[in-house]
């Protein structure tokens, strides 16, 4: 890569924001364009969640939050949420109607695909696509959601096929960066967790970010993948869930009803030149919102 003058450098990044102050100053202002953002988490933590509503807020312009741009949706796994997409869609569109258009759908593209040669190749079409400049608004966010589940069983534990793997990580991620830098993109990526059995200062004595270790539905956990994806990482981004047993009285003082109250936490785990921050979530029929303390 040649050497850059930083004269010529922009001041700041444009960021995307969550849509949530809270969760936007645990990012320092949002997801940051131009590098890519891992959201590590167990299923139902909230993952996807939050790409679905990054990608209707990608469309609203810089003085809301958003890009004003498209965005491009790749799943890698089970059917997509076409329906809670709609829901979304449906509530930005209500609330912002002067600005999204009357179906926001029509700017996120969707494609699946089932292993990491085929994103491979699906990575060299949308450099063609956006530089085409097919769609109505231009495309300023990608989201793979997951990367994980590429790799879930086509490589073994063989030296030479986790050197395969590894090359195939270096080649995604370099291909992510550089649509990213070329075309001014956010690129957002989530990924599962493992259960994690070892020393508590980190992933093979590495520190895992700013914590030494994660903790889920009461699991310790490291994120999928390994040290050899993580390099390949701007920022993360660790979406926790606990479950917590609530006894409620009844009207009969002799019985209590126990039920079950999920706590949810956004914990920035990993960003240069930003410190730890968390803070807790819920997940409402507009999407991720942050919770106060």
């Amino acid at each position: 890569m040649p050497p850059q003058n930083l004269m010529l450098l922009p001041l700041s990044t444009p960021k995307l924001s969550i849509g949530c102050p809270i969760l936007d100053g645990c990012l320092g202002d949002g997801i940051p364009c131009n590098s890519i953002i891992e959201l590590v988490g167990e299923s139902g933590s909230g993952k996807t969640q939050l790409c679905l509503q990054l990608t209707v807020r990608a469309q609203l312009p810089p003085s809301h939050g958003g890009l004003w741009g498209s965005s491009l949706y790749i799943f890698t796994e089970f059917s997509f949420s076409f329906r809670r997409l709609q829901q979304v869609g449906n509530l930005y569109h209500a609330s912002y109607h002067n600005l999204i258009g009357i179906d926001p759908l029509e700017d996120i593209y969707v494609h699946g695909v089932h292993d990491a040669q085929q994103l491979i190749h699906v990575l060299q079409d949308i450099q063609a696509f956006i530089a085409i400049d097919h769609t109505r608004l231009p495309v300023k966010l990608i989201v793979i959601d997951s990367i994980a589940a590429l790799f879930r069983s086509q490589y073994q534990t063989t030296s030479a096929d986790l050197k395969r793997r590894s090359e195939m990580f270096f080649k995604i991620s370099g291909s992510l960066k550089a649509l990213a830098n070329k075309f001014g993109l956010a690129v957002v990526v989530t990924n599962q967790v493992v259960d994690f059995i070892g020393p508590h200062d980190g992933l093979n004595r590495v520190r895992l970010g700013n914590l030494e270790c994660l903790h889920t539905s009461g699991r310790r956990v490291s994120p999928a993948l390994g040290l050899a994806w993580a390099h390949c990482i701007n920022s993360w981004v660790f979406l926790a869930r606990h479950e917590e047993s609530v006894g409620v009285n009844s009207r009969n003082a002799s019985s209590a009803t126990i039920s079950s109250q999920t706590h949810r936490t956004f914990q920035l785990l990993f960003a240069p030149h930003l410190p730890h921050a968390s803070s807790e979530f819920v997940i409402k029929k507009e999407g991720v919102v942050g919770v106060s303390r």
